[in-house]
């Protein structure tokens, strides 16, 4: 595992969908997990989702579910979050994680952590 690299950020009205993707240099076969967060103007870095790297099995925070899915392409090494139906309050800071072995909702648990993308959602 290497480097985490966002893109996809943008701006978006209300009402709109965005494709975040975040792809991995490096030896990927030993991750276990990766995994979205976002930070807000003002606001602490909250968990959005997560995906196991192996079976794809998947898990997201409350108030993500139903808008919000996260994908993965082993091939590419890359994962994705797609965000539909965005509202003002998405507006923030999108960042990727992996990890190992680790693959639960503490940023500060995953080693390994992108420099974030930024989603502005305008009203």
């Amino acid at each position: 595992q290497g480097q985490l690299v966002e893109s996809g950020g943008g701006l978006v009205q209300a009402g709109g969908s965005l494709r975040l993707s975040c792809a991995a240099s490096g030896r990927t076969s030993s991750t276990y997990a990766m995994a979205w967060f976002r930070q807000a103007p003002g606001k602490e870095r909250e968990f959005v989702a997560v995906i196991n790297w192996k079976d794809g099995s998947t898990f997201y925070a409350d108030s993500k579910k139903g808008r919000f899915t996260i994908s993965k392409d082993n091939a590419k090494n890359t994962v994705f979050l797609q965000m539909n139906s965005l509202k003002p309050e998405d507006t923030a800071i999108y960042y990727c994680a992996a990890d190992n072995r680790y693959g639960g909702s503490t940023w500060r648990a995953y080693a390994y952590r992108g420099q974030g993308t930024q989603v502005t959602v305008s009203s």
